[in-house]
């Protein structure tokens, strides 16, 4: 815990109950009660969809994914659609960004993103974010198309922020192939695992916790 910010890890949660979970801390925070809070935990196969998604990045009919035992959700937050599942590590900070000074949402994003590239530089994995595209991204100027690494999507209600970014740790990235990540067609997805190769510790998913944790609270407590 830091100075000001709780920080709850809790495992595999499906999407339905993570919602619930943010929502009663985003009204507790702006009925100024408690702390804020980071949750870290991880989804069941899921795809949402943000108020800028476009239909035709679903690659997939609606009732294929049901069938495939994927979960779907129209959310309240920015950006377009996305996926998350066991091996991805999702972080939702309920920050009040009001009691925190001036609140700037542009601010925030680019402090999401800062954290996520130390995080990953810890683990090893050289990152940086791209003009005009929200996210953190692998650093290769020789790639022939952009590797992203990590998605943002964010929502603030009366200037306390909720939802939040997804880091691919070792996840399979298999289940991405569904749609069109972040409404981004020449954009690869990859992920913690994939970069590192045979060079990836064992015990990668607590590392990348431990790191992102740590980076969080650098730049938020």
């Amino acid at each position: 815990m830091g100075a000001g910010v709780e920080v709850q890890e809790l495992g595999l949660v499906s999407y339905a109950d993570a919602m619930a979970r943010q929502l009663a801390l985003l009204e507790s925070r702006r009925q100024g009660r408690g702390s804020d809070v980071l949750l870290l935990l991880e989804h069941p196969p899921v795809v949402t969809l943000g108020r800028g998604a476009r239909e035709e990045n679903l690659r997939v009919p609606r009732e294929s994914l049901r069938a495939r035992g994927v979960e779907l959700f129209e959310v309240a937050r920015g950006g377009d659609v996305t996926w998350h599942g066991p091996g991805q590590l999702v972080g939702y900070p309920i920050l009040d960004l009001a009691a925190r000074g001036a609140p700037d949402l542009h601010a925030y994003l680019r402090r999401l993103e800062a954290l996520l590239c130390d995080g990953l530089a810890a683990l090893g994995v050289s990152a940086c974010t791209r003009p005009g595209m929200t996210g953190v991204f692998v650093t290769d100027p020789l790639a022939a198309r952009p590797r992203k690494i990590a998605s943002i999507g964010v929502g603030v209600r009366g200037w306390v922020t909720w939802h939040g970014f997804a880091l691919n740790v070792d996840c399979d990235l298999a289940g991405f192939e569904c749609i069109v990540p972040c409404g981004l067609a020449g954009v690869e997805m990859t992920s913690v695992a994939r970069e590192l190769g045979a060079s990836a510790p064992a015990d990668l998913a607590r590392r990348a916790r431990d790191a992102v944790r740590a980076a969080f609270l650098a730049h938020f407590a």
